[in-house]
C-alpha cells in the first residue's frame, strides 16, 4: 500500500466510524488441513472470504474453511453492510426510494435512521423473524470524495456525476480493485440534464451554448444582446464546486476557455437555483431537468436553424447535448448476496419506475417511430449539401420507414473509434437485452453518422468504422447471446442525418454517433 492509498484510507476511516474494520489477521484453513492461508481479512459477504495475503488478495469459500484469528466473522448472524458515497444532488432524491422499492419487493421490512453529517442508513429485516439481514449506509457527498471512497475501500458502489479521472482510475488499479472503465463495473444509473431556465415573463426562449459561456463569463450582462428586454442579466448556479455546477462549468465554460464570472450567485441546490429564477424576472439559472419548477426552459440552438430542447425522449438518446449521466460504479471484488440483488434490482422496470418519480430519466430501452422523426428528416434534406446525392437521401429514408430507432446512440472519445462512457454502458445494456431474448425475431441495424467536417464519402467510411465497433463490442458483451436469434448489420450514412450545427465543436460531437434501428 502506497503512503497515498494509506493516507486516503485514514481519511476515509475517519469518515466512517460506524462502519465494520475487518482489517484483523485471520488464518484459513481448508477442512482436510492440507492448505493453510494467512493474513489480514478485507471482507465477508456471507459466503466468500477476502484475504491479504503473501501472495496477493485471495478470494476464498468459506464452505470449504475453518477460520481462525481475531478477524473472524460471526457466521451465524451475519448482516451485508453494504456501503455507497454518492454525489448528493442526485443520490437524496433517489436513493432513500431506490432502497425502499427493492426492500418491498424482495419481502423485507426497511427502517431508516438519520446519519448526522453524513447521510442516512437503511436496515432491511427479514419478514419472518424480524432478523437484520442487510444495511445500506448512503454517504452523502461529492463525486470526487466518493471516488476517493471507493479508493480507500470503504464503498462498495459509488454514485457519480462524473466519470473517473485518469489518476483515479489507475489507483483503482493498483488497489486490485479493476478497470473503472470496465462494462461490467460502470454503468449510466439514470440520467438528468443540464437545463438553462429563464422567468416566465422573459421573451428569450433560445440560447447556444456558446453564448451560455459568453453570458456566465460576464462577457454578455444585458438581455438585449441575446434578443431579450434592455436589462441587466443576473445570473443563478448550483455551487461550482460541486453537483451541477461544477458540471456546467466543465462542459459549457471551460470549454470555451473561459472562466465563471464574480458576478454569478451561487445556491447550495439545484431547487435554489429554480426558486430563484422564478422571483427574478431578469434570472438566468442553469439548473437540472428534473426540478425546472415554475421557470421557463431555454432550448439549445446554433447558428443554423436546428434546435435542441430538452426532453426525455431526447435525453435519453443522447441528442440533447448537455445530458447529465448519472454514473454508478463498483470495484471488481464480489458483493454480498443483498448487494449483487439490489445491483439486479436497478435493472429493473420497478428500478426504472422509481426514477421516473424522482423525476429523473430512466434507461429503460425504447423505440422512436418514424412519425416521432419529422424533424430529423427534415434537418437531413434542408441540410443536405452538394456531396449528399438525392438516392443516398432516398435510401436512409426507405430504411428508417421500415424500422423504429432505439433510444440507445453511441458516441466516441475526441472524435476517435474509442467509445465515452454512457455509450459503454449503453453497449452492457443492449447486451443485456440480447441475453434477454428482448429482440429475438427481429432486426437490428447499427447505423453510422458522421459530422459535415471534411469530404463526404471519408466521413460515411469513418461512420461505417465506428458502426462495426459498436456492433463488435455489443455482440462480445453480449456472452450468453445466441445470435441465431437476431439479425444484426451495419450501415452508415455519414453526415447525412445531422442533429445539430456544425458549426460548434458541441453540434459536431452530437453529429459524430451510431444509432440502432430495429425492424
Amino acid at each position: 500500500m502506497t503512503w497515498l492509498r494509506a493516507a486516503g484510507l485514514a481519511a476515509c476511516l475517519a469518515l466512517f466510524p460506524a462502519l465494520p474494520t475487518f482489517a484483523e489477521d485471520v488464518t484459513l484453513t481448508s477442512r482436510d488441513g492440507a492448505i493453510e492461508i494467512s493474513g489480514t481479512l478485507l471482507g465477508f459477504d456471507g459466503e466468500f472470504y477476502r484475504v491479504d495475503t503473501e501472495y496477493g488478495v485471495l478470494t476464498v469459500d468459506g464452505s470449504g474453511v475453518d477460520c481462525d484469528g481475531p478477524g473472524c466473522p460471526n457466521l451465524t448472524g451475519f448482516v451485508a453492510d453494504m456501503s455507497i458515497s454518492a454525489a448528493q444532488a442526485v443520490a437524496e432524491p433517489l436513493f432513500p426510494a431506490l432502497i425502499e422499492s427493492f426492500a418491498r419487493i424482495e419481502g423485507y421490512a426497511a427502517t431508516r435512521e438519520e446519519w448526522p453529517g453524513r447521510g442516512f442508513v437503511y436496515t432491511l429485516y427479514d419478514g419472518d423473524d424480524a432478523r437484520p439481514v442487510a444495511r445500506f449506509r448512503v454517504r452523502l457527498t461529492t463525486s470526487q470524495e466518493a471516488f476517493a471512497d471507493l479508493i480507500a475501500e470503504v464503498a462498495d458502489f459509488v454514485v457519480s456525476l462524473r466519470e473517473p479521472t485518469r489518476d483515479e482510475r489507475l489507483m483503482a488499479r493498483d488497489a486490485a480493485l479493476g478497470d473503472l472503465d470496465a462494462v461490467r463495473q460502470s454503468r449510466v444509473l439514470a440520467l438528468d440534464a443540464l437545463v438553462p431556465v429563464v422567468n416566465p415573463g422573459n421573451p428569450v426562449r433560445h440560447l447556444g451554448i456558446e453564448t451560455l459561456a459568453d453570458l456566465y463569463a460576464g462577457d454578455i450582462t444585458r438581455w438585449a444582446d441575446v434578443g431579450g428586454e434592455d436589462a441587466p442579466i443576473t445570473l443563478y448556479l448550483r455551487d461550482p464546486a460541486a453537483g451541477f455546477g461544477m458540471v456546467f462549468n466543465d462542459m459549457v465554460v471551460t470549454p470555451y476557455d473561459k472562466q465563471l464570472a464574480d458576478s454569478v450567485l451561487t445556491k447550495a441546490a439545484n431547487a435554489g437555483v429554480t426558486r430563484a429564477v422564478e422571483d427574478d424576472p431578469f434570472g438566468l439559472g442553469i439548473t437540472s431537468f428534473s426540478q425546472t419548477g415554475l421557470t421557463e426552459t431555454v432550448t439549445l440552438t446554433g447558428a443554423c436553424t436546428f434546435e435542441v430542447a430538452p426532453g426525455r425522449t431526447a435525453i435519453k438518446a443522447g441528442d440533447y447535448p448537455l445530458a447529465a449521466p448519472v454514473f454508478l460504479y463498483r470495484p471488481a471484488i464480489r458483493l454480498p448476496q443483498a448487494g449483487r440483488d439490489f445491483l439486479r434490482f436497478l435493472r429493473t422496470g420497478a428500478a426504472e419506475r422509481v426514477i421516473q418519480r424522482v423525476g429523473l430519466v430512466d434507461q429503460g430501452i425504447d423505440e422512436i417511430s418514424v412519425a416521432d422523426q419529422g424533424a430529423r428528416l427534415a434537418n437531413a434534406i434542408a441540410q443536405a449539401g452538394d456531396e449528399i446525392p438525392l438516392e443516398e437521401l432516398q435510401r436512409m429514408v426507405a430504411l428508417m420507414t421500415g424500422t423504429r430507432r432505439l433510444t440507445l446512440t453511441y458516441r466516441f472519445s475526441g472524435g476517435s473509434t474509442a467509445l465515452d462512457a454512457p455509450s459503454r454502458s449503453n453497449v452492457g445494456l443492449l447486451a443485456e437485452a440480447l441475453e434477454a431474448g428482448a429482440f429475438d425475431g427481429r432486426s437490428l441495424v447499427f447505423v453510422g453518422f458522421s459530422d459535415g467536417e471534411g469530404a463526404a464519402a471519408l466521413n460515411k467510411r469513418l461512420a461505417a468504422r465506428r458502426a462495426e465497433t459498436v456492433r463488435r463490442a455489443v455482440v462480445e458483451a453480449a456472452e450468453t447471446f445466441d445470435p441465431e436469434r437476431v439479425t444484426i448489420t451495419t450501415d452508415a450514412f455519414g453526415e447525412a442525418l445531422p442533429m445539430a450545427c456544425d458549426d460548434s465543436e458541441w453540434g459536431r460531437r452530437i453529429n459524430r454517433r451510431v444509432e440502432v434501428w430495429v425492424e
